[in-house]
């Protein structure tokens, strides 16, 4: 059974960075397409980023683009979400999700099989 656990949440001023961290078990992940969604508060769950866990290749949401990068430690079956020049906008509940061999990019929601328990992030202003 794959498992996902999400850690790095919290409190960051507007401006700040945070690092969110995805640590996947379960699985031998090389066919795997991982991605970052996030929701707030009376908002659909939305496409942040994702990566291809063989080749690395990265896809990132218009609204991330320069701000945030995906990336996996396949040693340490991780994959990070780094955030740079956060906004209130980006407070959300962040998802680390999973899918086994997936056309990309995977961008839909409904397209992941597997997800975390999703770490509250909060950009004050």
């Amino acid at each position: 059974q794959v498992q996902l656990v999400e850690s790095g949440g919290g409190l960051v001023q507007a401006g700040g960075s945070l690092r969110l961290s995805c640590a996947a078990s379960g699985r031998t992940f090389s066919s795997y397409v991982m991605g970052w969604f996030r929701q707030a508060p009376g908002k659909e769950r939305e496409f942040v980023a994702g990566i291809t866990w063989s080749g690395g290749s990265t896809y990132n949401a218009d609204s991330v683009k320069g701000r945030f990068t995906i990336s996996r430690d396949t040693a340490k079956n991780t994959v990070y979400l780094q955030m740079h020049r956060l906004d209130h906008v980006d407070t959300a509940v962040y998802y680390c999700a999973a899918q086994f061999g997936s056309g990309w990019p995977l961008i839909q929601r409904v397209g992941y099989a597997y997800w975390g328990q999703g770490p509250q992030v909060t950009v004050s202003s």
